[in-house]
């Protein structure tokens, strides 16, 4: 797959776009397909020691490789049913590996809670394909775009088309309330996460690029996008820094970068989405694989001298300094040379980044305070130097209404306030109030889990079967003589009623899920 990635980057650098009836070679494609390789040829490199001598490794390595080509024909493809069919196919090729563990009652629920989502998705797309080709009388997506770009105005199948695009991507993408499952679905194998997060989750954002143009004059698609975006970064964010395990809150991480993309690409900054969706994958795979070391690090760092929490003047100094700073930055760059000015969304989006960095610009009693302050206002240059490259792969013309803008701003300035006031007043009224809310997820998923399991229950674990003959085991003490296999027996009975009544509680509780 690395190969065959490199050679597709050497044709598009030597030919230029080139696009026919199956398959599409541009920016976005090589950009996509070269993540591809890299982070699969990691995942598989990794699981090759991590599942080495299980049993059921070989069927894991098919069902691996054909998540892989899936999502590599989903970005290369051309036509709209090619481009269903790879969707589809992806997903049932990860549904193997989310169930790889078909002992596991609770992987076997969360799985089928996403395969229910993953279906209402593949009618979605499919519903598009029909709207398209109805409207438009192609199922070329190069074609679909110029004759919906060239047209006066979008027809209504066009906008219904582009609107179903949109829906099945907020579901693929795991926005709110249809999150429970990526939040849940720690029962699979690690690398299995690390593909998961960072290569099969964000298809819905390479789909969405290659439908830019229309995305871009349906108001009611980019309403979506938006909303649903920046409702669902906002509240994963929140309910991230209420999880202690490492696992669980890299999920809610993912939760809310894939809103923040979608957002970017409902407000018509698609540079900035394809880079947040390379940037995001590459990291998010590296999380996962390090998960492990990142425990460690994080129990050392919980064991250290607890720093000071900062006064509200120390976080009221830190915020005009990121502010004034980032914005010295977008000013001085439009004026250099040769270079675009920016955007009102690339404001927003600039005072999004100014908000991040006011942890880093507070003032501490520290003597390397200064250098990390710099490093900080590092951070909005380098932003805008990366959306000046990005634009010159992913060019665009679009302009952004102003109630979008609004709201993303005025959202993004609301998460800062709640943030803020959880650290000078942990133990405030306000935070005591809402924390309950935030830790449960505003109880979303509960709702949709009895909606999802009232239309479908899943299926009945099954335990794997015993591939080796079991033979007794003899054991020889110092003092006690030989113990035969019968005691071992007893106490391995002993051992397995003692996992199971761990496990009580959360089989009940799915039980009574089940039930209502």
């Amino acid at each position: 797959m690395a190969a065959a990635a490199a050679a597709i980057a050497v044709v598009r650098v030597a030919t230029g776009s080139h696009a026919n009836g199956l398959v599409r070679l541009d920016n976005v494609t090589v950009s996509v397909v070269l993540l591809i390789a890299i982070v699969g040829a990691v995942v598989v490199r990794y699981s090759s020691v991590y599942l080495g001598g299980d049993a059921y490794e070989r069927r894991y390595v098919r069902r691996l490789l054909a998540t892989l080509a899936a999502v590599s024909v989903v970005v290369v493809a051309n036509h709209v049913l090619l481009l269903v069919a790879a969707w589809a196919a992806a997903s049932f090729a990860l549904h193997g590996l989310l169930t790889y563990f078909g002992d596991r009652p609770v992987a076997i629920a969360v799985a089928h809670k996403k395969f229910l989502l993953a279906r209402v998705a593949d009618a979605c797309m499919l519903g598009a394909a029909v709207a398209f080709g109805t409207t438009l009388s192609t199922l070329r997506i190069d074609l679909i775009v110029d004759r919906a770009v060239t047209a006066s105005g979008l027809a209504a199948g066009t906008r219904a088309g582009i609107l179903l695009v949109a829906i099945a991507a907020v579901l693929k993408c795991a926005q709110l309330p249809f999150h429970g499952w990526l939040i849940q679905v720690m029962e699979a194998p690690t690398p299995v996460s690390a593909l998961l997060h960072a290569g099969v989750v964000n298809l819905g954002g390479v789909v969405l690029l290659r439908f830019a143009p229309i995305v871009d004059r349906a108001i009611e698609t980019r309403s979506l996008l938006v909303v649903t975006g920046v409702l669902t970064a906002v509240v994963a964010s929140l309910v991230m820094t209420t999880r202690v395990s490492i696992k669980v809150a890299l999920a809610w991480s993912t939760c809310a970068q894939m809103g923040f993309m979608l957002m970017q690409c409902g407000l018509g900054i698609w540079e900035m989405a394809l880079l947040h969706l390379l940037a995001h994958s590459a990291y998010k795979a590296h999380a996962f694989l390090s998960a492990g070391s990142t425990v460690r690090r994080t129990q050392r760092r919980q064991l250290a001298i607890a720093a000071d929490t900062p006064s509200s003047t120390a976080l009221m100094i830190g915020t005009v300094v990121a502010v004034v700073g980032t914005a010295a930055v977008g000013a001085l760059w439009a004026l250099l040379p040769g270079t675009a000015s920016l955007s009102a969304a690339a404001w927003v989006l600039l005072g999004v980044v100014a908000l991040a960095l006011v942890p880093l610009s507070t003032p501490f009693r520290s003597p390397g305070h200064g250098s990390l302050l710099a490093r900080a206002l590092m951070v909005p240059l380098v932003y805008v130097a990366l959306h000046e490259m990005a634009g010159r792969l992913v060019p665009h013309a679009s302009s952004t209404p102003a109630a979008l803008l609004v709201l993303t701003a005025v959202s993004f300035a609301a998460l800062f306030a709640a943030q803020v006031t959880s650290v000078v007043a942990p133990h405030g009224r306000l935070a005591t109030r809402v924390l309950p809310w935030i830790y449960a997820g505003l109880f979303l998923d509960e709702g949709f889990t009895r909606l999802a399991f009232s239309v479908s229950r899943p299926p009945t674990a099954t335990p794997r079967p015993t591939l080796l003959p079991q033979r007794p085991v003899i054991m020889a003490l110092p003092d006690s003589g030989v113990i035969s296999g019968s005691i071992v027996a007893r106490s391995s009975a002993v051992g397995a009623v003692a996992v199971a009544h761990a496990q009580a509680p959360l089989l009940a509780a799915l039980s009574d899920r089940n039930d209502t």
